[in-house]
């Protein structure tokens, strides 16, 4: 059963993915250029379903970010979503980003600095880091109902990125948790005279209880 789009949430979410291809690599600059540290990898998956958010998963189209990048939104790189902590930019081109057959694939010219060697660089490399985030924009979703159970799917088929980060811990922040809440409420008001409110109100708490224990 399929679902017209709720109304657009033009507030910033965040989606994390474990990934085995999040490397340091050490490439040798043109000419007399000094040898350059980058780091490669995927900030997001295609078509792989996130886990149990409380009677819904969510998974992300090919295509989703085709839009932001021919914008040339102007994307940062990131460490843990901080924006004091800066590893690149695509408008001073230290941050290279392109949609492959897997997904949203990065590379970010490292800065030089021993702080960013100390604290990003060597633990990504020991595979202490093996996570990447992606902050976005929803511009264009679309949620289906499964006919064999409760769950719902939720597609991301467009969004607007804003930055690309590693990340030590796989954590959703509250305020996440509260917009992706307000989008999945939407979507059963939706389809108010097609859902009992008393599995309205079982599938609201069992969102709930998926997220109690999120800090």
């Amino acid at each position: 059963m399929a679902v017209e789009k709720p109304r657009v949430q033009l507030e910033i979410e965040r989606r994390i993915f474990t990934t085995d291809d999040l490397v340091v690599e050490q490439r040798q600059g043109e000419g007399e250029a000094a040898e350059s540290t980058v780091l490669t990898g995927h900030a997001a998956v295609f078509n792989s379903l996130s886990e149990n958010f409380g009677g819904w998963r969510e998974k992300i189209a090919p295509g989703a970010f085709v839009k932001s990048l021919n914008r040339k939104d102007d994307v940062r790189a990131l460490f843990n979503h901080d924006p004091n902590f800066v590893l690149g930019r695509t408008r001073a081109k230290t941050l290279r980003l392109s949609e492959d057959e897997k997904g949203l694939a990065i590379e970010i010219d490292a800065p030089t600095t021993q702080l960013v060697r100390d604290l990003v660089l060597a633990p990504i490399a020991r595979r202490d880091i093996t996570q990447m985030s992606f902050a976005f924009i929803v511009e264009n979703d679309a949620w289906e109902k499964s006919e064999n159970d409760d769950f719902w799917t939720r597609t991301l088929h467009e969004v607007r990125l804003f930055d690309v980060s590693p990340v030590t811990y796989p954590a959703y922040p509250k305020t996440d948790i509260k917009i992706a809440e307000r989008a999945f409420k939407e979507v059963l008001d939706k389809q108010s005279m097609l859902v009992s409110g008393a599995t309205r109100k079982r599938q609201l708490e069992l969102y709930r209880q998926r997220w109690r224990f999120v800090v």
